[in-house]
């Protein structure tokens, strides 16, 4: 099973903001190649970010795990999603609202840009 592997250091964020470039109107998704090791070779490099200007605790948590619940549903289909790079993916309040559903193809198109 792939688990979620998170970014830590500063300059892990760093080198992947400089690379490839997504952007939706309910995230952006942020690429590089690997540039690190992760923990297990099955791990998935991704961080999902969400800023404080969305609004509270509760609503940054409701988006960040409807974005994870879409990667491992991604991450079940081959292929879907390039483990050889690392991705950051910054949330936007109107993911908020939206269900799953919508969200899915949005996520699905982002991800096969950066192959």
């Amino acid at each position: 099973m792939v688990k979620l592997e998170s970014l830590k250091k500063s300059n892990q964020f760093q080198k992947a903001l400089k690379e490839k470039k997504i952007h939706t109107e309910f995230f952006s998704v942020f690429a590089a190649k690997n540039f690190y090791k992760p923990k297990y070779k099955n791990n998935l490099l991704i961080s999902f970010v969400m800023k404080k200007k969305i609004g509270n605790a509760v609503k940054r948590n409701k988006i960040r795990r409807k974005l994870k619940a879409i990667v491992y549903k991604l991450l079940k289909k081959r292929g879907a999603i390039n483990r050889d790079y690392t991705y950051i993916v910054f949330g936007k309040s109107n993911a908020y609202a939206e269900k799953q559903s919508i969200l899915m193809p949005a996520m699905i198109k982002s991800f096969n840009k950066i192959k």
